[in-house]
């Protein structure tokens, strides 16, 4: 009998969708994120020790992808979404189960009246409101590799985009997020498979909609737009 997963936690990120997340955690420094424990795991207790660590292993769920979808071999975006890899030789969100892993730095633990415990990370990778089913301590001894090889993947790590953006457009976005958001930018958001030179993209974070184009490998913010206004609308 399968045996059902129990979400602990969730986590609460500047990201209400997908688009512009980094592709791994630690990747972005700047971005925070608050764990907060589902009511039935508030009790005090369960974080007992866990300042002694200064990083913690995330085992989540890819809750926005569609479930139950899933083939042997993907296209990861990274090789241009033109070569074909093991699903088990790649971190694809579609997969036979939906979890995903990542490592990020723990800030501080703090106390909320209503919530109980609430661990401050840094270095997320997750969208808001992400299920989080475990929470581990990473162990350096046990955890880190130096000699281990990243195959394909550790290939095009230091891809990345040049950024414009302009510093009235970046008065726009609140002072403590922007040079998490530029960071984010540099990552180049866009799918290496659709990347379109005309065409206005928008990246939700913060509660901004950050809207660019690209032009001869060049990233420019073109409008900061505020999503809390009825006048918005998402770009398609």
């Amino acid at each position: 009998m399968a045996e059902e997963l129990k979400v602990v936690a969730r986590i609460h990120t500047d990201f209400p969708s997908k688009f512009g997340i980094p592709r791994q955690s630690g990747l972005v420094p700047e971005l925070y994120g608050r764990i907060i424990l589902e009511p039935e795991y508030r009790q005090p207790e369960v974080f007992l020790g866990i300042e002694e660590f200064t990083h913690l292993w995330l085992l989540w769920g890819f809750s926005a992808n569609p479930q139950g979808q899933w083939t042997p071999t993907v296209f990861p975006p990274r090789l241009g979404g033109r070569t074909k890899k093991g699903v088990f030789a790649t971190r694809s969100p579609f997969r036979p189960n939906s979890i995903g892993l990542s490592c990020v730095k723990l800030e501080r633990v703090e106390s909320d009246t209503k919530k109980g415990k609430v661990l401050i990370v840094s270095g997320v990778d997750l969208m808001d409101g992400t299920p989080i089913y475990d929470i581990k301590p990473y162990l350096p001894y046990a955890d880190a590799h130096p000699e281990a090889g990243g195959g394909f993947g550790q290939a095009h790590s230091g891809d990345g985009i040049r950024v414009q953006f302009p510093k009235e457009l970046l008065a726009k976005v609140p002072e403590e997020k922007r040079g998490a958001v530029v960071r984010v930018l540099e990552q180049d958001p866009r799918a290496a498979y659709n990347k379109k030179p005309d065409y206005v993209y928008g990246m939700e974070f913060a509660g901004r909609d950050i809207r660019f184009t690209v032009q001869d490998d060049v990233l420019r913010v073109c409008d900061v737009v505020d999503i809390t206004t009825k006048e918005w609308e998402k770009i398609k």
